[in-house]
């Protein structure tokens, strides 16, 4: 449901390239290229990876590495969860520094326009 379309919140003008000040196309490319690939690629390949070093460490019936691997993976899972949350928690810091420093002429925070509408 498209809320501006519905005129629920009222008089709001859509958004458009001048939000991004002429950068809709990379922002749009950061947004819905970028970031999927980082969020979900990058966790994907550290469990992989773990996985395949706990498996060759298994195969070998090395208790020391072994062990070693465990921590390995261990240590990737961590790294694989900061990776995939690390846009929204990029996105909650910059919602607190807009929402303190907005723009006070216009009213409207540029960036956070630009990246709804590159998310469309």
């Amino acid at each position: 449901m498209d809320l501006l379309n519905l005129q629920i919140l009222g008089n709001v003008a859509p958004v458009t390239d001048t939000a991004c000040h002429g950068m809709l196309f990379l922002v749009r490319i950061i947004r819905k290229g970028v970031f999927p690939i980082l969020q979900i690629g990058i966790p994907i390949i550290l469990i992989v990876l773990g996985t395949l070093d706990l498996g060759k460490a298994v195969i070998e019936s090395d208790e020391k590495k072994v062990k070693e691997a465990q921590g390995r993976l261990i240590k990737r899972c961590i790294y694989a969860v900061a990776v995939f949350f690390i846009v929204t928690l990029v996105n909650v810091i910059l919602s607190m520094v807009s929402t303190t420093a907005g723009n006070a002429v216009t009213g409207m925070e540029d960036w956070r326009d630009c990246w709804n509408a590159a998310g469309k």
